[in-house]
């Protein structure tokens, strides 16, 4: 049903904001279908942030094969090219293997590199990009942010001044090409994934999410997001690493530190998690995520610790079907 058999293969995308239930859904689906998840959330890659990423536990990795979670060590950077290629080789292997390739998380530009391609954006040399990390850390991002606009205007203009890692890459990419972003995403670039996608994006009521995102970290504390944290602090990585910026961290090494209490560092990560969901919203709900119309918004949360109406769940299944079983002309 899902392999090549002569016919495109389909996969499935499970998207939504952090804490909405992805991961719990995605593993009911493979209870009804054959399905092999493949991670799509930039910090689920690292080894080292099972706890406050909220990866898989163990147990559920196998029981349904899990692709590309805790797969890099956090003193490395996952790009997006690179999650791509990976990506398209776990989709493949589960054709082969007649299995239903589910793409879960919350990183809309992964899920956009497969569905509509990426550009070809030329890595910059380790001298300019620290040189652009050092700038930005020391001016600031509004500051650097000024610049550009002067430099490179129109990738400027696509920037928000506070968004000191866009800001920091448009700034590198300039100085390293003399092109800026905007020119080098016009470019021909890697093309979109050869299959068709079938899209459920979990979208619940904001008052909702903002209880489980506050319920969930309490329960990252008490599961070991301490310890967790430690751990990574210990290996005394640069701080401007992704893994290190992960929600949870920067709030848990200032509590380390003695620097606020724990009840702050709760407080400042729920709060930070919660804006954070907010723009993950706001990206999903003005980017398609297949370009055939194939997406269905589930506005319930779902969760395996709670009753989600089997009716819901056999609505999803049967969206579900019908994208795999469409006539070719329908894709």
């Amino acid at each position: 049903m899902v392999g090549h058999s002569g016919r495109q293969p389909v996969a499935l995308i499970v998207a939504g904001p952090t804490c909405s239930g992805k991961s719990a859904l995605a593993l009911e689906v493979a209870a009804r279908l054959p399905a092999t998840i493949i991670n799509a959330d930039s910090m689920q890659v690292y080894q080292d942030l099972r706890v406050l990423t909220a990866r898989p536990t163990e147990a559920e990795e196998r029981a349904v094969p899990h692709r590309l979670y805790g797969v890099l060590p956090a003193g490395q950077t996952g790009s997006v090219a690179w999650w791509r290629t990976q990506a398209l080789a776990a989709m493949e292997d589960a054709w082969q293997a007649g299995r239903l390739p589910v793409l879960c998380g919350g990183t809309g530009l992964y899920m956009r590199a497969l569905t509509h391609g990426l550009a070809l954006i030329p890595e910059c040399p380790d001298d300019i990009r620290l040189a652009a990390r050092d700038l930005v850390a020391q001016d600031g991002s509004a500051a650097v942010h000024a610049r550009l606009q002067v430099l490179d205007p129109e990738s400027a203009a696509r920037l928000k001044p506070e968004d000191s890692q866009r800001v920091t890459r448009a700034w590198e990419v300039w100085h390293a090409t003399g092109k800026g972003m905007s020119w080098w995403q016009a470019q021909p670039g890697l093309p979109a994934a050869d299959c068709r996608f079938v899209a459920v994006r979990l979208a619940p009521e904001r008052p909702i999410l903002r209880e489980r995102i506050a319920r969930r970290f309490a329960a990252m504390l008490a599961g070991g997001a301490v310890e967790e944290v430690q751990a990574l602090l210990a290996q005394g990585l640069d701080p401007a690493l992704p893994a290190m910026r992960a929600h949870g961290v920067p709030e848990l090494a200032a509590m380390l530190a003695g620097v606020i209490t724990r009840a702050e560092a709760e407080q400042r990560a729920v709060l930070a998690t919660g804006r954070y969901t907010k723009r993950q919203a706001t990206w999903f709900a003005h980017h398609d995520l297949t370009e055939n119309g194939l997406t269905k918004i589930v506005s319930t949360y779902f969760d395996t610790d709670t009753q989600f109406s089997e009716r819901n769940m056999d609505d999803i299944i049967s969206f579900i079907v019908s994208g795999i079983d469409a006539p070719p002309g329908r894709a």
